[in-house]
């Protein structure tokens, strides 16, 4: 299946959208990691180019949790599909709630495609925020609680039988910057390995 074709089909406005360009089987993925945004250029997404900024992160976050990956072919193959949260490129320093409303309905199709998943990684506060928007649809209410991630991290939560895991932000410069985030995010990814291999 084609992501960016499943996607690109809903009959919902799409200038300036981008999505995942690939080819994955629903059936094998167990996680799903969403960042933030995608990027101003799509080669520097995760499906992009070999050597893509998202990748320049996302790849060491893996490393770093003592997973031995080199691609985002690796990624996939441990059962791992990594996406955006907001489908279009941030226009200022921030992202508002309409740009992260904009994409809500391309970010629930695409959770939809995957039948098997087990944890869902909130990879920083626009995925949580979006993702909270998701559930709220379905539920009535917040599936993360409104608390800073560092004391969600520890904590279970499950929304519809999915164990869902805030963690950091996982591309762009605040990883870099921010060592400690950067050992947190791995050890969560740690985690969330060991879940799906159980």
């Amino acid at each position: 299946m084609n992501i960016k074709n499943e996607l690109e089909s809903l009959p919902f406005e799409k200038s300036n959208m981008q999505f995942c360009n690939v080819d994955v089987d629903p059936e094998k993925i167990l996680a799903i990691m969403i960042n933030e945004v995608v990027p101003a250029d799509p080669k520097q997404d995760f499906y992009g180019a070999d050597d893509a900024a998202y990748l320049e992160t996302a790849i060491p976050l893996f490393q770093k949790a003592g997973i031995h990956v080199n691609s985002i072919s690796d990624i996939l193959n441990l059962g791992v599909y990594i996406t955006n949260a907001v489908k279009a490129p941030k226009a200022g320093y921030t992202i508002s709630r309409e740009q992260i409303e904009e994409s809500l309905p391309f970010l629930e199709k695409e959770l939809s495609l995957f039948p098997n998943i087990k944890v869902v990684m909130l990879m920083g506060d626009v995925a949580k925020k979006a993702f909270n928007m998701i559930s709220k649809k379905t539920t009535g209410k917040n599936a993360v609680p409104g608390v800073s991630t560092y004391k969600l991290r520890n904590s279970e939560i499950y929304h519809e039988g999915i164990r869902i895991m805030p963690s950091y932000i996982m591309t762009g410069q605040n990883i870099l910057i921010e060592k400690s985030k950067f050992e947190m995010a791995a050890e969560d990814i740690s985690v969330m390995v060991k879940m799906i291999q159980q």
